[in-house]
């Protein structure tokens, strides 16, 4: 499935703004920064404060079957010896993404529900009942399981927004689903207090959704703009930084939609490629922003460094 959001659109607000070289560093630190710690980092992008959280980091074996679907034994590990890693474990890094509009402060996705989100948050200088809007960008359980905490919802005064396509699909499941039961149990008491967005949709002013199918139903990257300054959050488009950059077309075994998946990685990555824009994404290692170049037919993940740091 191609991603609705067209580039020419996803281009069109910034292009009516003061011209920003591509080539200069797109966000950097500055004094409205709050935090920049292990588990919590601050950026500028221009008027926004965009604060990546850590909520939890794990290993994982087998990373060939869960990352490398259709890829042969031999070009597998030649991927992984080439990037310096082992093509036997995976570590998982799980980032929920706190943006300050300066009118409102919107998280997207609540981690795993363990108590890293809130330990997270504090060091940014954040309490959750300051968060005014949740975005859940799909409804895996690493995703939605902070949402409430003892039963009680964690973000006590915020509002939520999701896909329509990613709830009405979770929430017709039947009893006996994994996440079917898990979005019954945390999302559907707050059903109440949410917003249904589709392609397109403003989640407040410079945050737009932009559909990536694929990985779910209703999977939704979100492209940031501000003061002709942009950034997408790509969620779960790739999952690995490495392997589902490399090569786009191996299958993940979290993606649902396999082939869609695949077209809405090549369709994300190559606009974040051409256009030099930075991503943050939901499984990169921590902080989890960077760039995108192309490389071959594939992509590379280029990790942050000072460039953002101003």
């Amino acid at each position: 499935m191609t991603i609705n959001l067209t580039r020419r659109a996803a281009l069109g607000a910034a292009a009516t703004l003061p011209f920003a070289s591509a080539a200069a560093p797109v966000f950097a630190a500055g004094s409205d920064s709050k935090a920049n710690s292990t588990i919590a980092k601050s950026f500028q992008l221009g008027d926004f404060t965009v604060t990546t959280l850590l909520d939890g980091s794990l290993p994982r074996d087998g990373a060939q079957e869960i990352f490398g679907g259709g890829a042969s034994d031999e070009d597998f590990a030649k991927v992984s010896a080439d990037n310096f890693i082992s093509p036997d474990v995976a570590q998982f890094f799980f980032t929920p993404t706190l943006v300050n509009t300066g009118a409102e402060m919107v998280l997207f996705d609540t981690g795993l529900g363990q108590g890293g989100i809130q330990a997270a948050l504090a060091d940014a200088g954040v309490t959750p009942d300051q968060i005014d809007i949740v975005v859940l960008t799909h409804m895996h359980p690493d995703h939605i399981g902070g949402m409430t905490t003892d039963d009680a919802p964690t973000f006590p005064n915020a509002r939520y927004i999701t896909a329509a396509s990613e709830y009405d699909f979770w929430a017709a499941q039947e009893a006996g689903n994994r996440v079917g039961d898990l979005v019954a149990a945390k999302v559907t008491p707050l059903a109440e207090k949410m917003t249904f967005i589709e392609d397109g949709g403003d989640v407040a002013s410079g945050v737009t959704a932009m559909a990536a199918f694929g990985h779910t139903p209703g999977h939704m990257v979100y492209h940031l703009e501000s003061n002709g300054q942009r950034l997408i959050l790509t969620a779960d488009l790739a999952n690995h930084y490495v392997w589902s950059f490399a090569h786009p077309e191996w299958e993940v075994r979290f993606d649902m939609d396999k082939p869609a998946a695949t077209e809405s990685r090549r369709n994300v990555l190559g606009l974040l490629a051409a256009d030099k824009v930075p991503m943050v994404g939901y499984h990169m290692p921590f902080p989890a922003a960077g760039y995108v170049e192309s490389r071959g037919d594939g992509f590379r993940f280029v990790p942050v460094s000072y460039q953002m740091m101003g």
